[in-house]
């Protein structure tokens, strides 16, 4: 099946899909071959983490592809546990050994845990293994502004990429006009709630009934109508087709009112506020 997902630009040049997939907790074997099944389905995005511990799953599922490397993204994270420059530089360069790659299209700090303050530091680590080679654009997950502006006043340099938990009950409206502003893209994190009972939300059943679409479709077109970038995990053939086509309908103004208009002041899932949460 030939990609048929559109395509952004970062601010340094490199183009990524607007959809793409979640990795967490697809490992081994079974895991392989959920990811081989969404790159034959057209999948080119594909997200990890040191943390999910299946960097080498993404890694064989990308050899064994048919699909050259050259036309995937693969996204991992840096842990908290090893933010000081010190450790961050060997575990990105273990990183790839684990996923037996040369390198990363993406590679973004996970948290930016900031009692531990160290921060600073990780994001010049991943400053110079980019300069290396290793890592073809850098960003962060969970940032809020104050500490992006720190990364961009110590250090120069600015995130392309914001990777944020983002759904219809959490619309983060505020932080995504604020990366606009800043030429950051905004990815989504959960755009789908992992599941829960956004997908029984009666508001939306409605609108998926009009435009005889899944429930699914229609919040992740949401996603795609807002300029986020959404990372949707499956690893049923049937359902990763289904989110990637979203491509020919749309929501008009009003429909997409209604589910912005469904956020939570406590909508996050696991009530992880970057500003105290930390994850090591």
């Amino acid at each position: 099946m030939q990609n048929s997902i559109p395509e952004v630009t970062l601010h340094d040049g490199l183009t990524i899909p607007r959809v793409g997939l979640g990795t967490y907790q697809l490992k081994g074997n079974e895991g392989v071959q959920a990811i081989t099944s969404a790159i034959d389905s057209g999948y080119r995005l594909i997200d990890s983490a040191y943390n999910y511990e299946n960097e080498g799953t993404v890694g064989e599922a990308v050899r064994r592809s048919a699909v050259s490397r050259e036309e995937l993204r693969i996204t991992s994270k840096l842990p908290g546990r090893y933010q000081t420059y010190e450790k961050a530089i060997p575990t990105i360069q273990e990183s790839l050994y684990r996923a037996n790659l040369d390198y990363y299209d993406l590679y973004l700090i996970h948290w930016p845990n900031p009692k531990q303050d160290h921060y600073v530091e990780a994001w010049q680590a991943l400053i110079d293994v980019k300069k290396w080679g290793l890592i073809r654009s850098i960003g962060v997950c969970n940032f809020l502004p104050k500490h992006i502006e720190r990364l961009e006043k110590e250090t120069g340099v600015k995130p392309t990429i914001n990777q944020i938990e983002l759904h219809p009950f959490f619309n983060q409206e505020s932080q995504r006009k604020w990366h606009e502003e800043k030429d950051i893209v905004t990815e989504s994190w959960s755009p789908l709630l992992r599941a829960r009972d956004l997908l029984e939300d009666e508001t939306i059943k409605q609108l998926a009934d009009q435009h005889q679409r899944s429930v699914s479709q229609v919040i992740l077109r949401w996603h795609y109508q807002l300029g986020a970038v959404s990372i949707p995990k499956s690893a049923s053939p049937m359902r990763q087709k289904e989110n990637i086509s979203i491509f020919d309908f749309s929501l008009n103004e009003e429909e997409m009112r209604i589910i912005s208009s469904l956020t939570r002041p406590d909508g996050r899932i696991n009530d992880q506020d970057p500003a105290v949460y930390e994850e090591f």
